[in-house]
């Protein structure tokens, strides 16, 4: 998940330089936030979009993508993931 949201950064972003932040550990839902300083102007909903097939596959694992790429720049995208994903995570919270 990393590699791709690097590799969508340095294709389509004209990019001079991105940063990597992740958050978390074993007990608590991790988050990992790429932001570059490209063109900006990304979107989930567009036609054949890396970043919405990403969003889906994130989804499976109880995960959230979020994006904010406005014109101009910059572009972050934040992926939070649970710890324990599915029936684990279900059971932990009581449900």
């Amino acid at each position: 998940m990393p590699i791709e949201l690097l590799t969508n950064a340095a294709k389509h972003s004209g990019a001079q330089s991105i940063a990597i932040t992740v958050i978390g550990d074993v007990r608590a839902d991790a988050q990992l936030i790429v932001t570059d300083d490209g063109r900006g102007g990304a979107r989930l909903d567009a036609s054949g979009s890396g970043l919405r097939g990403l969003a889906e596959r994130i989804r499976t694992m109880d995960g959230e993508l979020w994006l904010s790429s406005p014109i101009g720049g910059p572009t972050t995208v934040t992926v939070q993931l649970p710890a324990e994903p599915g029936p684990a995570r279900e059971a932990q919270e009581g449900n």
